[in-house]
């Protein structure tokens, strides 16, 4: 599962558990988190081939155009 994916399912579940307001509280009360975020990507994006990354997107959109 990806980031975006797990991020989205999270918020799903949320959402079907608390309800609306009470997903949007909970959110608002974890905070923005912490760290360098210009570093953990350039991080992160450094082990990604370009290949890797054409695969990722394509499996996306593929996934977008068949829901």
């Amino acid at each position: 599962m990806t980031p975006v994916e797990l991020r989205k399912k999270g918020y799903e579940i949320l959402v079907k558990h608390l309800g609306q307001v009470d997903a949007i509280r909970f959110l608002q009360q974890t905070g923005w988190g912490s760290g360098d975020y210009t570093q953990e990507r350039k991080e992160t994006l450094d082990k990604v081939t370009r290949e890797e990354f054409w695969e990722d997107l394509q499996r996306i959109r593929n996934r977008k155009i068949n829901h």
